[in-house]
């Protein structure tokens, strides 16, 4: 009797035991996740809107992720109201935060009040006195240009090594002393209005023009008094934003594209002046037309208003997308700074997001993804 060749080197009980075992593994069920915390159930309101302890889990992984960075401070507003508030060890309601790049948008309103007020013109040559002299192709420069980061001056946001980037340059190095004017001298690298770029700089060229249409002198005093007491009477004050605290260069302009310091109570509230178009509690104190315009897209990029981030779709970049358009409605905007201050707003679910504190490049997409987590509790 010929025998069949036998092609198996486990013996026959053994390899059905085996079997059986890597079933039973393959149908157990998930780990539980981390008990939370009671210092995480604590940080949410008695009525969130959502499952508390789903909110608290999403707040949770904002601080707690692996490779999410440092974060300082989380507040959630819904329909105006504070439904989580979370700080790490070192920080509370009363600690003032940095904005970097948020202090564009707060630029943007400033310019928006001007505007109404009559002192300024959107879309007339941009007034920078050194930009109008005969043959300077800059004179064609407007305000809308430069609020959509679309002015064409050379400029280099985020350069290696650093200290060659122009914003660097312009904070720390030879443009510290008068940074709007170090701005203003930089030449075109493209025709206004042709193309976006991110640019620091421009947002201290608006301070600058603000100022010279809240003043005639040049005495750095003067200039940091005019813009320092207009934000306040014209913003702070109607807004009750009592912890924030602007920075003026040695030339008294205002330096509107990253130095501002606020509670993160006082982001949410600007986020919700925004989220009800320039209202708050009733009162209409930006133009609501101008709080409508500062989140319309440019042409020149889909996902930048006035100073401020959209959660566009655009095309394929060689970067990440500054939010999360496939998570979130696209009508949802946002206050963004350097290493991972956000101020995030869907106006649809009736939310504001803050979320301030230290994350690389790579950690700040782990963040946004956790902090996306937010947004789709809500309908």
């Amino acid at each position: 009797m010929k025998l069949r060749p036998h092609f198996s080197s486990t013996p026959l009980i053994p390899a059905l035991a085996l079997a059986a075992t890597l079933s039973a593994c393959s149908e157990a069920p998930p780990s539980e996740p981390t008990p939370l915390t009671e210092d995480a159930m604590a940080a949410i309101g008695p009525e969130p809107g959502t499952a508390r302890e789903t909110l608290a889990r999403a707040v949770d992984d904002i601080f707690t992720a692996e490779g999410v960075g440092e974060t300082r401070a989380v507040l959630v507003m819904r329909e105006g109201e504070i439904i989580a508030e979370r700080y790490s060890a070192g920080y509370d309601a009363d600690t003032r935060h940095i904005s970097w790049s948020m202090a564009k948008t707060v630029t943007a309103a400033l310019i928006g009040l001007l505007i109404s007020d009559g002192k300024l013109s959107l879309d007339e040559p941009a007034p920078v006195p050194r930009w109008q002299r005969t043959g300077d192709a800059r004179s064609e420069i407007t305000l809308r240009h430069l609020l959509q980061m679309r002015s064409g001056l050379e400029h280099t946001e985020a350069g290696s090594p650093p200290y060659e980037s122009s914003e660097v340059r312009m904070l720390f190095l030879d443009g510290r002393s008068d940074m709007a004017r170090w701005a203003k001298e930089q030449p075109l690298e493209a025709e206004p209005g042709a193309k976006f770029e991110y640019s620091s700089n421009t947002s201290v060229i608006l301070a600058d023009i603000a100022a010279r249409a809240l003043t005639e002198s040049d005495e750095p005093e003067a200039r940091r008094k005019a813009v320092a007491d207009y934000l306040h009477a014209r913003l702070f004050e109607p807004l009750e934003m009592t912890t924030i605290v602007p920075e003026f260069d040695a030339a008294g302009t205002f330096i509107g594209g990253s130095l501002m310091h606020a509670s993160a109570r006082d982001w949410a509230r600007f986020g919700e002046f925004l989220r009800n178009k320039g209202s708050y509690k009733g009162t209409q104190i930006l133009p609501r037309a101008w709080a409508e315009q500062m989140v319309t897209p440019s042409p020149a990029s889909a996902h930048y208003g006035f100073q401020t981030w959209l959660n566009r779709k655009r095309e394929e970049a060689e970067t990440p997308h500054p939010l999360f358009p496939d998570r979130a409605p696209d009508s949802v905007f946002a206050m963004i700074g350097h290493m991972g201050q956000y101020v995030i707003v869907s106006p649809e679910q009736k939310l504001t997001v803050v979320r301030l504190g230290h994350s690389n490049r790579e950690e700040r997409v782990k963040m946004l993804g956790e902090v996306a987590d937010i947004f789709e509790l809500y309908p």
